[in-house]
């Protein structure tokens, strides 16, 4: 069968809305340029609307103008929430705010401490020189090797039997401790047929039965392309399965539209679906009720968490979280120590940490609501095992 040809329906601009790679042109690009996001090349959507306050009260039943509507400054996004200003410069210019008002009605206003807070807002001091714990590599622009593990355009081949495809290099929120918040996406993915080189590479290698889409996020590509690539990965026989990652949902839950979920389901493939949600006050109602169609529909879906400091470094706050989720028939997957990525080590949490408040989970609640507590390493060949007892330290897992 002759793989679909594609061309690139949606197009991103500017740094708003894309992780730029860290040159000194980007460094020096006023924050001011706004990121322009093309549905397809002959429709514009305007960057943001005029009236934050409007957004706020008429939440829009599309995603994408959901996305156009998204706050893209940390002073306006203090103001909205009634913070004081910022003391300081704040990493803005290389990795700018981007946060959604659906996810912004989540925080509470007036508390700093506010673990969705924390997880969007930038910090003076991002940008400064972190402090090496013990002897894990010190933090870096590729924390987890994969610039070396890129074999086509769009496309990490790490592990055996699975291949991920870098969709996009958009977000539809920008949390500070992003491992890719300086990934070249605009050296990785092409603008035309960007995806035909990593096809033929799954295409070419039939050892290879899982494919994940990832990114940026692949759901801030529209249902028209990401249909015309399930069409290729489809047609590849001997891949199985599709893992689609997306924090979409979590911050902009209307983008599990309903031509959405019918496409998935209608994959001769088996569909297996990974959020991101790190504290239980993420999951308000219409995001469980739109994750709910996916189970619904017999779609599995997975929780990956990053443990991070003054967000959900506590017992209670994991314990809720995933009783939270099993309560809606979602599995905690992994529980990641941070990777280090240069301007996240307020985030870091030690792994004796860690360790300490696994063992309070297992001690607390079943097997199954329990995740696995792992840290990606550059050239391993799968996600390292962190100690919870003894024996368990070091060893692999998939």
């Amino acid at each position: 069968m002759m793989a679909p040809s594609f061309e690139s329906e949606y197009e991103i601009r500017g740094p708003a809305l894309i992780h730029p790679p860290m040159t000194k042109a980007m460094q020096n690009r006023s924050s001011s340029q706004s990121a322009e996001i093309l549905a397809r090349r002959d429709d514009f959507v305007p960057t943001a609307l005029n009236a934050p306050e409007t957004a706020a009260a008429t939440p829009p039943s599309d995603w994408q103008t959901a996305m156009k509507r998204a706050v893209r400054s940390s002073a306006e996004l203090r103001r909205i929430l009634d913070l004081p200003a910022a003391r300081g410069v704040t990493a803005e210019q290389s990795f700018p705010t981007f946060v959604p008002w659906e996810f912004i009605r989540r925080i509470r206003p007036g508390d700093e401490n506010d673990p969705l807070l924390k997880q969007v807002l930038p910090q003076p001091g991002e940008d400064s020189i972190e402090d090496e714990q013990d002897d894990y590599p010190a933090f870096s622009a590729d924390p987890v090797g994969d610039l070396d593990a890129a074999v086509a355009s769009g496309l990490l081949h790490k592990y055996h039997g699975r291949a991920l495809m870098i969709t996009s290099g958009a977000c539809g929120v920008h949390c500070r401790y992003c491992f890719r918040r300086e990934f070249p996406y605009s050296q990785v993915c092409s603008s035309t047929d960007q995806w035909r080189p990593a096809v033929e590479y799954i295409r070419r290698h039939t050892e290879i039965d899982e494919v994940l889409l990832s990114g940026g996020d692949p759901l801030t590509m529209v249902d028209s392309s990401i249909e015309r690539l399930m069409d290729a990965i489809e047609s590849i026989p001997h891949v199985r399965r599709l893992r689609i990652h997306s924090r979409m949902p979590i911050v902009i839950p209307q983008r599990l539209t309903k031509s959405l979920v019918s496409r998935l389901t209608s994959s001769r493939l088996a569909i297996w679906f990974v959020v991101h949600v790190n504290h239980p006050n993420e999951l308000d109602a219409d995001l469980l009720a739109r994750l709910g169609a996916l189970v619904r529909a017999g779609i599995p879906v997975l929780n990956q968490a990053v443990l991070l400091r003054g967000v959900n470094d506590d017992a209670a706050t994991l314990i809720e979280l995933c009783r939270k989720l099993v309560d809606h028939r979602i599995q905690p997957y992994y529980l990641h120590q941070l990777d280090r990525v240069r301007g996240a080590s307020h985030f870091e949490v030690s792994v004796a940490k860690g360790t300490r408040l696994m063992r309070v989970l297992r001690a607390s609640l079943p097997g199954y609501a329990v995740p696995t507590y792992v840290r990606e390493e550059p050239g391993a060949d799968s996600k390292t095992l962190l100690p919870i007892s003894r024996e368990l330290s070091g060893k692999r897992c998939t």
